[in-house]
């Protein structure tokens, strides 16, 4: 296992890039705890396996170094990284039996027979393959081949990390759900440094302890789950974790108010002077606004109630502005006329996208 750290890393896949905009993966600084798992995520494009084929040394980058611990493996090649890989297509040799194919990463290492056959039944009993040890692995369901891929990266116990890069795409929501699971228990068992790329924050959030999300290649935040959602650092952050996402407007800030289309918004604390220039928007989770009768907050037209079940999502409308709304009882409100009340603990104030702190 190892700790992992970029610095000043970046990559541009055109050649003699000269801008900031010419790098794919922008200037980056960022430490992996050894035995921390990690989740990567963002929308595609953003970076996220790029960064992680750098890591791997799949991808050589562009200028930074890459440290595992105190060595600098910038140059090593794959093969002496002492990395496992899992990719988003499941790896299998067709012509194997399962238990081949989760005893060859340690065959290849010299691993004594009693050692490998321990270390096979342990990883398929985690992963219920121990019904399939005996089969070949073509013609195996697309799931099961997957659960050998991961198998595989999962029965060596002295790789420096894992990776991940979206190794449940091809899924059904179910097994996603017990994978996942499995995965958080092995990491809670061995201890090993797993990092995880996905654009699917559901997948992220109840994977990881600590969350990197990516866009337009930078990571714009990194924190555990409940940071991101409640304190987000950009409003990428905020629009891309969460469901539906944080309302964003814009707003201008005068002391501890905001003004949204003239309408003032009590703050929790009182703002300095905004950058000149700077784009100034309010942002406030959904769960954290209440719909209350017209003539109380923010005047607004209700456009529509989304009920889901146990919650329903008021889509609502001041003047050029949506705004979505939690409600757990929709049908309360008479009319197509409210007020929204913010909590004025749960708004942020942004400044072209960043959090004012």
């Amino acid at each position: 296992m190892a700790r992992i750290e970029f610095r000043t890393l970046a990559h541009a896949y055109r050649p003699a890039p000269a801008q900031p905009d010419d790098y794919a993966l922008k200037e980056l600084t960022h430490v992996w705890e050894d035995g921390g798992a990690y989740a990567l995520l963002g929308p595609s494009g953003c970076g996220k396996t790029t960064l992680l084929n750098i890591i791997s040394g799949l991808v050589a980058p562009t200028r930074g170094q890459v440290f595992f611990g105190d060595t600098d493996v910038t140059g090593l090649p794959t093969e002496k990284r002492n990395i496992a890989q899992v990719f988003q297509f499941p790896v299998v040799y067709d012509t194997l039996t399962v238990f081949e194919n989760l005893a060859f990463p340690l065959r290849n290492r010299g691993v004594p027979k009693a050692r490998i056959d321990e270390r096979v039944r342990q990883v398929a009993a985690m992963l219920d393959l121990e019904r399939d040890l005996g089969r070949r692995a073509r013609g195996l369901t697309a799931d099961v081949q997957q659960k050998i891929s991961l198998g595989r990266g999962l029965v060596r116990s002295d790789v420096a990390a894992i990776l991940f890069d979206e190794p449940l795409t091809i899924i059904d929501p179910q097994l996603k759900w017990e994978l996942r699971s499995k995965l958080k228990a092995l990491h809670r068992e061995f201890k090993v440094t797993m990092i995880y790329v996905t654009h699917d924050q559901t997948e992220a959030l109840t994977f990881a302890d600590q969350v990197v999300v990516m866009y337009e290649g930078r990571v714009v935040q990194s924190g555990r789950p409940e940071e991101l959602f409640e304190r987000p650092a950009h409003t990428f952050v905020g629009y891309f974790i969460g469901s539906p996402g944080m309302n964003v407007v814009p707003c201008e800030v005068a002391g501890n108010r905001a003004l949204v289309n003239g309408h003032a918004i009590a703050l929790s604390r009182s703002y300095p002077a905004m950058p000149a220039g700077a784009r100034i928007e309010l942002g406030v989770r959904p769960e954290f606004v209440t719909l209350a009768p017209a003539g109380q907050g923010l005047p607004v037209r209700i456009e529509r109630i989304d009920d889901l079940g146990g919650i329903a999502i008021a889509r609502t409308r001041l003047a050029e502005l949506r705004i979505n709304v939690v409600v757990s009882h929709p049908g309360v409100m008479q009319g197509d006329q409210a007020g929204l009340v913010m909590d004025p603990a749960r708004v942020n104030i942004y400044a072209d996208g960043q959090l004012v702190a």
